[in-house]
């Protein structure tokens, strides 16, 4: 891992393959990232590194440097009883498997009688992935992000 890393702001404009937009930080705080820190999908990351402050571009990251394949291992059913979520259920809701943070996210892709199937890949596992991006900002990491592995605040 090199030393020489940045911290880098942008602004972007997320696209599925078929050009429907599916999420921007236009209108609100750019990202703010610490290169290969694992804060950003390793595509987007690997293409930043090689922008500059003032670039906009798009560049495009497959499935395999986003969020994945789907695996279908990942897709499971379980009985209504062990969902954590009170009500009725449909195809399409999300939900925590525990109510920790770092708790994984399921998504209810299947309902029959007392079963439910349940998928627990990434929402947007196995779609490759279009991103509009600007480059705002970047300076080189200093040392305590370095250690961190995240950006810090910068005191004038």
């Amino acid at each position: 891992m090199s030393e020489n890393r940045r911290v880098v702001s942008f602004h972007y404009t997320l696209r599925n393959p078929e050009g429907r937009i599916l999420d921007s930080s236009a209108g609100g705080d750019p990202i703010v990232f610490l290169e290969q820190a694992g804060m950003i999908i390793d595509g987007l990351d690997e293409a930043v590194q090689a922008l500059s402050a003032g670039t906009k571009t798009t560049v495009e990251v497959p499935a395999a440097k986003g969020y994945g394949a789907h695996d279908p291992s990942q897709v499971q059913p379980v009985t209504r009883d062990r969902i954590p979520v009170e009500g009725d259920l449909k195809i399409g809701d999300q939900f925590q498997t525990a109510p920790d943070a770092g708790a994984p996210v399921v998504t209810v892709v299947g309902i029959d009688g007392d079963q439910v199937m349940l998928d627990a890949n990434h929402s947007m596992a196995g779609v490759d992935l279009s991103f509009e991006v600007e480059v705002l900002q970047e300076r080189p990491a200093t040392a305590d992000e370095l250690k961190q592995g995240k950006p810090l605040p910068v005191v004038d």
